[in-house]
């Protein structure tokens, strides 16, 4: 399943930091975290999709502490 979310993150360097740790994530196919879209799209697992977003949130807060997800 694949899911476009709007993101809140400050800057391009952080996006590549958290789009990296999250496409290591078990269960994600691919991620893309854009930010002069403020963008965050998430190809995963369907029968875990929700499991593995709330994971892959986690993930970026704790690179970028202001990393956010409106779901």
């Amino acid at each position: 399943m694949k899911k476009k979310f709007k993101c809140d993150i400050d800057c391009a360097n952080c996006a590549a930091k958290v789009e990296d740790a999250i496409k290591k994530l078990d269960g994600v196919n691919d991620a893309k975290v854009n930010f002069m879209m403020q963008k965050f799209t998430l190809d995963a697992d369907d029968a875990r999709f929700d499991e593995i977003l709330k994971l892959a949130v986690e993930t970026g807060r704790k690179i970028e502490p202001d990393f956010s997800v409106e779901v």
